[in-house]
Parts: structure tokens; C-alpha cells; sequence
């Protein structure tokens, strides 16, 4: 793309200057429109050291609203930051519906210098691409408007830049070493960008090349683009993004219906010592998993009153406190709601060396958003795939992840429900909620069917934990946890 780039006609000063006014203003009252539409802007700023980033953002956000906007830089990944998936610290900066956030720089910096440093090569660059490209697509598909920009210098005119920084003392410490050696190697890093730039470049998330050479000149044209772009977005937002066809190998899995709970029963002297031996040995095993920094989530769905908060407690006591963590997902927050719906588990997950135990997940989406209408047909249909996508980057990542749906049947719900309802020190447990979703039992387990089915892939496997005796299930519950987990320390080598 770069080195097919034709520079567009640009007017004069006088002429620039004038239209700059214009655009501004009307972005200013495109913003209004955004916010009334609660359509989330991402505006992604890209390009060669020098090209004057900061001063173009500044010019194209001169008449917004800053209520409603943000400017985020983000720089060079913490040790932290390197402890958690490749997209995390890029999501976590999503916009709320109805505002923007202007990126300076977003994940084709990192993706680029790892690229001429020669860290990351072939199938892992191939990786790197596939995963943004979903995100971008996934992000467009919930309601984003993304749009990228990229400003584009030659190489005598970085090098002016450049020194002129360097000549000022207010400024020289913007010049690092990577800026130079990049001017140094301009072809060389030419020849990345614009792989990078061709790879990236897709209809829901196209790259718009900016002559550079004149920062107003590049204000205008930016803005043109954007003012276009909110325009055929906001006209656009009644449509329903494709449903995409499953690309990962799913495995077959039994229907609710078919799973038998029939003699699925511990005794309790055989339940003590079982459950002393294996959380010694889930014991043992976090602390090879801390050490061979390995991140484990274990996600926890089920029957209201199934038993998963005992279960997840057998599993934690065997845990040191200070390498887990227990997310229990209720209904999203207002902040929450206004994003991506995978947001609020993209800020959850554990660093490595480290368990997340979810109680209730993601998959929400599909069951009581499903069911009571909290998104539509076409988000909850898409959420599958969306889903599959963002657990297949959490195993290439390197997680562990361990899906439980825990199985009771129909009648042992009423009785545990009577039992809260009849018991003074349980009753915080049981809802008008819990009762009115046990109404909709047969609902719940259709699109329970369906969810096992098509996300029962080979990378992320659901486990049914049959919970009519819950010693039993917590029982199973911990062999599965230990079994996976000591497959993923012996794959690892410390």
C-alpha cells in the first residue's frame, strides 16, 4: 500500500486552512450524533516517527467535545503487560458506546518492531495478524466504528524532523534510538509496514494512507475521512453483521437430556480421603504452574443451585490465595454494557503463573441474554464464534482452560430451592430471579444444548459435572482440574 501511495492534490494554504475550520466544526457536530447513537469511535493514529502525530490529533480534535472523548498513547508493554495476552492491553482501551478514543499508535507499533528485530517471524507474525484481524472484525460486528490512519513522511523529510527535534532542547528527548535506526533503515522498515499495512487492510477496518508532508494539509484530509466514515457508520447501524461459519474443530458432546445421573454417588468416608489426596496434590501442582509461569482459567456454568460455588471452594482451599483469583459475573455494569460484551473478561483474566476461577462467564451471552432479550438474535447467533475465537487466542497464549457445566436435573433444583427458601441462613441465596428462570427451565436447556455443541472445541473442552450428589462433582471437578494441569506443566518445560 505504501509504495503504490499517490499523493492527493492538496490546495493552498489559504485554502487548506479554511476547509480545516470546516471539517472541525462538523466533527463537532458529528460528535453529537455519536453520542446520541451511542456509536464507540476508535481512531487509530500510525505512521513514521516525525510524521507529526501528536500535533494532527491535536488539529482534529480542536472543536470536539472533551467530555466525550479521550487521547490515549500506548507506549512500550510493562513486564506486566507482557505477562498477559497480546490483545489485553489494546482491548482494555476500547471506547464506551457514544464517545471515541484517539490512539496514538495502537498494536501495529509493537507488532512492527517485533517484526525488524526478527522476535516474532512466520507463523508467529502469521498468528499476530490473524488475531488482530479478528479483533478488528469483531469489534466492528458489535458496533464499533474503527478507522486507521497512517502518516506517511519520506525518508529526507523524517530525517529534517528528526534533527530539528534533536536541535531543541525542549524536544531532543523525543528522539529515541529506534526513531533514528528507522530513518537509518528506511527501506527496510518500508518494506514491514506495508506487509503490515496489506494485511491488515479489510473492509471493516481499512487503513487510509495520509500525505504527511504538511500537517494541517494532513489535519484535513484525516478529518474529511473521519466525518465520511461517521456519516456512512451511523447510516449503516441499523444492519446486522454476518454470522460467520465456525472455522475450529469441535468435538461431539452429549445433550443434556442424554447425560445420566444415575449412580453418580461418592460416600463420604471415600469422598474425605479423596478429596484430602487430590487437593495435596492441586497443592503442589500451583506451585509448579507459578513456576513455569503457566495461566490457567477455569470457567464455571450451570443449573441455579447446581452446586458450583461449593465446587469452586474445594478447589480454591487447595490453592496458595496469593495465585488466584474468583470472578463471580453478575449482569454487566452500565460502563460494562456499553462495551464489547468480552470486555469485562479481558480485564479478568489472570496473569501467568496464575488461576481465574469464573462463576458464570462469558457465556451469558447465549443463554440469559438469549433467552431474556438482552441482545438481539444476531448478536447472541454471532456470539459463538466470537467466543471460540477468544478462547482459541487465550490457549495460543498459553492458558489452560478448563469449561465445567455443572448437571443437575429438574426436581433436584425444586428441592434445593425449597430448602433455601425453608432454611433462615440460606435464604440469601435464592431470588424471585431464581425462581422466575426456573420457569424457563426447557428454554435454558435448548440454548444450553446448542452452546456445549458449538463451543465444545478441541482446544477449550466443556466437562459435565454430574451434581446430584455434589461430593461426587466436586470429586470429578478436581481430578479434571489436576489431570489438565499436569498435562500443560509437562508440556512446558521450567
Amino acid at each position: 500500500m505504501l509504495k503504490d501511495f499517490v499523493k492527493a492534490f492538496r490546495p493552498d494554504d489559504a485554502q487548506v486552512r479554511e476547509a480545516v475550520k470546516d471539517e472541525q466544526l462538523r466533527l463537532a457536530a458529528n460528535q453529537m450524533k455519536i453520542k446520541e447513537a451511542k456509536l464507540p469511535v476508535m481512531v487509530v493514529f500510525e505512521g513514521w516517527s516525525a510524521a507529526g502525530k501528536g500535533e494532527v490529533i491535536g488539529r482534529v480534535i480542536k472543536e470536539m467535545d472533551p467530555r466525550f472523548y479521550r487521547v490515549t498513547t500506548l507506549s512500550k508493554p510493562t513486564e506486566t503487560d507482557l505477562r498477559y495476552p497480546f490483545l489485553r492491553r489494546f482491548l482494555m482501551e476500547i471506547p464506551e458506546g457514544g464517545k471515541f478514543t484517539f490512539f496514538d499508535q495502537y498494536w501495529m507499533k509493537d507488532t512492527t518492531e517485533e517484526a525488524a528485530s526478527g522476535e516474532i517471524t512466520g507463523a508467529d507474525y502469521k498468528r499476530r495478524i490473524d488475531s488482530i484481524n479478528r479483533a478488528e472484525r469483531s469489534l466492528h460486528d458489535n458496533g464499533y466504528l474503527v478507522m486507521k490512519f497512517f502518516l506517511q513522511i519520506d525518508r529526507k523529510e523524517q530525517k529534517k524532523r528528526l534533527k530539528a527535534l534533536q536541535e531543541d532542547e525542549n524536544t531532543a528527548w523525543r528522539v529515541t534510538e529506534t526513531d533514528l535506526r528507522q530513518n537509518r533503515h528506511y527501506d527496510e522498515y518500508l518494506d514491514i509496514y506495508d506487509r503490515y499495512l496489506e494485511d491488515t487492510n479489510r473492509s471493516v477496518a481499512p487503513w487510509y494512507i495520509i500525505d504527511s508532508s504538511n500537517k494541517r494539509w494532513a489535519a484535513l484530509q484525516i478529518l474529511r475521512f473521519l466525518n465520511q466514515g461517521i456519516s456512512t457508520a451511523l447510516q449503516n447501524q441499523a444492519y446486522a453483521a454476518p454470522i460467520l461459519q465456525n472455522t475450529f474443530r469441535l468435538e461431539p458432546i452429549p445433550k443434556l437430556s442424554e447425560i445420566s445421573l444415575k449412580n453418580k454417588t461418592i460416600e463420604q468416608a471415600e469422598y474425605k480421603k479423596e478429596l484430602d489426596k487430590l487437593q495435596a496434590q492441586l497443592r503442589e501442582l500451583h506451585y509448579e504452574l507459578y513456576r513455569k509461569k503457566i495461566p490457567v482459567i477455569i470457567c464455571y456454568e450451570g443449573w441455579d443451585a447446581a452446586g458450583k460455588g461449593g465446587n469452586i471452594k474445594r478447589i480454591t482451599s487447595a490453592l496458595d490465595p496469593r495465585g488466584f483469583e474468583v470472578q463471580p459475573i453478575a449482569s454487566p455494569e452500565p460502563h460494562e454494557k456499553a462495551r464489547h460484551f468480552l470486555w469485562r473478561f479481558w480485564t479478568r483474566l489472570p496473569k501467568t503463573g496464575h488461576i481465574t476461577i469464573f462463576d458464570r462467564t462469558w457465556y451469558g451471552r447465549v443463554m440469559v441474554e438469549r433467552i431474556e432479550g438482552f441482545c438481539s438474535e444476531n448478536d447472541w447467533q454471532r456470539a459463538y464464534n466470537e467466543i471460540n475465537e477468544f478462547e482459541k487466542e487465550l490457549n495460543d497464549w498459553g492458558a489452560v482452560i478448563i469449561k465445567f457445566w455443572v448437571q443437575i436435573d429438574n426436581q433436584t433444583q425444586l428441592e434445593r430451592f425449597n430448602e433455601r427458601q425453608n432454611t433462615p441462613e440460606k435464604r440469601w441465596k435464592i431470588t424471585d430471579e431464581d425462581w422466575r428462570n426456573r420457569e424457563k427451565w426447557p428454554q435454558y436447556e435448548v440454548a444450553v444444548d446448542e452452546m456445549l455443541s458449538k463451543t465444545n472445541t478441541s482446544f477449550a473442552p466443556w466437562h459435565i459435572l454430574e451434581s446430584v450428589d455434589k461430593k461426587y462433582a466436586r470429586i470429578k471437578a478436581l481430578k479434571i482440574v489436576i489431570d489438565e494441569l499436569q498435562k500443560a506443566c509437562d508440556r512446558k518445560k521450567s
